[in-house]
């Protein structure tokens, strides 16, 4: 099960319509009562118009009722038409479960342009609470309804002692910190006030989807949020909470690396010796947004030159008289110039998943960063209109 594990949770996936030939396309997570919640958003600027609402919300209350996420349209550059369909679908759902429209929050994604129809919404959002269901069926048709170019579902469960994390997440392409073109609902029973699950999610992100890149292209969209039942009876440390929802998130970052769109392989890269973990994640995501390092990444070609050239765009104390690098465990370069190395046989095991350590100093900071191949296959996928 995935957000239906956690024990006060129900969830559904609909037809609303929105897509054609009764695909899901409407998703429902919902609790019982109105409980704490928390949220990180895209940072860009031109932040769609669900984005918006459910910030606002949020400040308003830290806590909710439901997420609203809807998939084929992301009601985004929709001017007053988008901002009344996000108002109207949580005041729909917050009439049809007798709580306040700040206690609905909504999420949206898809083609950025075209408009949102409101009577799919609302019809949607119906049928949705009229199936609501708390068992396993009922979290993967809610994650399926949020698939967008994915080409599976992703849901996730975490057992920690005492309480459980759930989660479903949908992302494929314009995957870039700060964060991609992702929607994610976790939850937890965990009794949690809404600032201490505010700081355990941001841990979580930092650790996961801010450190997740997949074609260096952020998005108008994203969000995670995450509700707490309670309904567990148990108060974990706040460390065991952040935790628990770190594993949850990372798990669902590496499944939207595997499953982005035209990929054939999965790049973890780990920096270390930076001067704190904030600086190596830095690092791991600049290398990551390189079109050199990623196009050789898809040749299985070790080129530790382009990570060199990568780490001098870096605006970070990189020490290069210190850096070392090694491709799937075999090292290439030590104390900034190369050493002899088998290419073959590296080239062998670049040729599916593999990692690459990147060392940068002798400091405390590390990081893990997830990546993908550059594929031709991912310029005939964007290249054709959605």
């Amino acid at each position: 099960m995935s957000v239906t594990a956690p024990k006060g949770f129900k969830a559904a996936g609909v037809s609303a319509g929105i897509k054609e030939n009764g695909i899901l396309d409407l998703a429902i997570v919902s609790a019982t009562t109105p409980v704490p919640a928390a949220a990180v958003f895209t940072t860009n600027m031109a932040a769609a118009a669900p984005v918006r609402l459910s910030r606002r919300h949020l400040a308003a209350s830290p806590t909710a009722r439901a997420v609203v996420l809807n998939s084929g349209c992301a009601n985004a550059a929709t001017g007053e038409r988008g901002r009344a369909v996000a108002e109207l679908t949580a005041n729909r759902t917050a009439e049809l479960l007798g709580c306040s429209p700040e206690e609905v929050l909504v999420c949206s994604t898809g083609m950025i342009g075209p408009h949102l129809a409101p009577e799919a919404m609302t019809a949607g959002v119906a049928a949705a609470l009229d199936d609501l269901g708390d068992d396993e069926a009922s979290g993967t048709k809610a994650a399926r309804a949020i698939m967008t170019t994915d080409m599976v579902p992703k849901e996730v469960v975490v057992r920690a002692d005492g309480f459980t994390v759930g989660g479903m997440a949908k992302g494929a392409g314009m995957i870039r910190p700060d964060m991609a073109t992702m929607l994610v609902v976790l939850t937890t029973d965990a009794v949690a006030e809404p600032e201490v699950l505010d700081e355990a999610l941001r841990i979580a992100v930092d650790y996961s989807f801010h450190a997740l890149n997949v074609d260096g292209c952020p998005s108008t969209n994203d969000s995670v949020i995450v509700m707490a039942s309670g309904a567990s009876g148990f108060a974990p440390e706040p460390e065991d909470l952040a935790a628990a929802l770190t594993g949850a998130a990372v798990d669902l970052a590496r499944r939207i690396a595997a499953d982005a769109e035209g990929a054939s392989r999965v790049v973890t890269l780990v920096v270390t010796g930076a001067i704190d973990d904030a600086a190596a994640r830095r690092i791991g995501r600049s290398v990551a947004d390189s079109i050199l390092v990623r196009s050789s990444f898809y040749g299985a070609d070790p080129n530790w030159g382009r990570i060199i050239g990568a780490l001098g765009e870096v605006d970070e104390e990189v020490d290069f008289h210190d850096v070392s690098i090694a491709f799937a465990g075999t090292t290439v370069a030590r104390e900034g110039v190369g050493i002899h190395f088998d290419e073959d046989t590296v080239s062998r095991a670049m040729s599916g998943d593999f990692g690459v350590a990147i060392s940068v100093g002798v400091g405390p900071g590390t990081a893990r960063v997830f990546t993908t191949d550059l594929t031709p296959d991912y310029v005939r996928f964007n290249s054709e209109r959605s």
